[in-house]
């Protein structure tokens, strides 16, 4: 809290303007926007490469992969590519409920901003890039109420993944794990008390405001953030509708993938073990390239009840990665491309500027 108040002094926010200023002209030069597209584009190769191709068993992985791929089994894998696009569109329709509070987007432009988000999230800390990839395709001045929209839609995602997850793992548990009855009474109230607590701050995620407003620092945020009251439970429900659909496809995803990697686990104990996944990953806030690793631990252990093959446990784990989050961040690279990054923080070029001077 002190720092925050010593931020909040005149004079540091005087020192912090005029350090920025300078920044603020470099970034109007034509060459910075493509300086900082080659940038992105190196970073977000360099995080493939980490976790694709410098991975150690990679050929390993390759050779899984290769030796499934034919008539018997292509299909499972087809339909999981099929579902991609699907998985991605529910999360843009999901969005879009939201940020229409905000600025009136397209599907199609705002399906291009989840892709951008998806690009930048592969090498950022706790996927913060998925917010600055979405404010790429509204107007400047609406960058700041996109990211409350956009934190709306992650928490929406959030209330899916946690209840789901939390029903799900009751049932593994209580099915796999051997949990003592009482034990496992205890994890079932704990997920119902769980998906209440969080269901009450979802819809009444306007009471942010207030809290915001006695944070010194925070303070001046509060006028991006009066879009919370303006949601209405119908739009709240509509998000939480799309997200739930979208843990569905999702889920959906990795059990196809799953049997294409010969990991016979039952419906609904398959089921209850990817939720089980999706909640302890969720559980741990990571990059994109750290949550694969932490999934695939995690996974070894749940599909180890169901087969000793721990190639094709981490091929089908490493599978859904490259299928959700490679491919679309190499097709969110093609729409950086075609970005004007710095026009759409609000920086004007030079020409710009000297037009309107004029």
């Amino acid at each position: 809290m002190g720092l925050l108040k010593w931020l909040d002094r005149e004079d540091v926010r005087t020192r912090i303007k005029e350090f920025v200023r300078p920044v603020y002209r470099l970034f109007r030069n034509k060459k910075v926007n493509f300086v900082l597209k080659l940038v992105i584009v190196a970073l977000l190769f360099y995080a493939i490469y980490q976790q694709v191709f410098a991975k150690e068993n990679v050929d390993e992985l390759w050779d899984a992969f290769v030796s499934r791929f034919d008539w018997e089994h292509a299909h499972w894998i087809i339909i999981a590519f099929i579902l991609m696009p699907i998985n991605w569109g529910l999360e843009t329709l999901k969005w879009q409920v939201l940020v229409r509070r905000v600025e009136e987007v397209p599907f199609l432009r705002a399906f291009k901003g989840i892709f951008l988000g998806i690009a930048l999230s592969v090498f950022t800390p706790n996927r913060i890039g998925e917010y600055g990839g979405r404010i790429l395709v509204v107007k400047p001045e609406n960058n700041w109420r996109t990211v409350v929209a956009t934190l709306v839609s992650s928490f929406s995602q959030l209330v899916a993944l946690l209840s789901l997850g939390m029903v799900g793992f009751v049932y593994f548990s209580n099915a796999y794990l051997s949990v003592e009855g009482y034990l496992a009474a205890g994890t079932a109230l704990l997920g119902v008390s769980l998906i209440l607590l969080m269901l009450i701050s979802y819809y009444n995620v306007n009471l942010a405001i207030p809290i915001f407003k006695k944070i010194p620092y925070l303070r001046r945020f509060v006028k991006h953030m009066e879009v919370l009251e303006d949601y209405t439970a119908r739009e709240l429900s509509y998000s939480l509708f799309y997200a739930i659909l979208r843990y569905g496809v999702y889920t959906l995803q990795y059990y196809l993938i799953l049997r294409f990697f010969d990991i016979n686990a039952p419906f609904i104990a398959g089921v209850s073990g990817i939720a089980t996944i999706f909640l302890l990953q969720t559980s741990v806030p990571l990059p994109a390239v750290a949550d694969l690793f932490v999934r695939s631990e995690v996974a070894l252990y749940i599909w180890g009840f169901f087969g000793d093959n721990d190639i094709n446990i981490l091929a089908s784990t490493f599978g859904l990665w490259i299928l959700n989050i490679i491919i679309p961040a190499l097709l969110g690279m093609v729409f950086i491309l075609t970005v004007n990054i710095t026009r759409s923080l609000g920086v004007k070029d030079e020409t710009e500027k000297e037009s309107e001077t004029n």
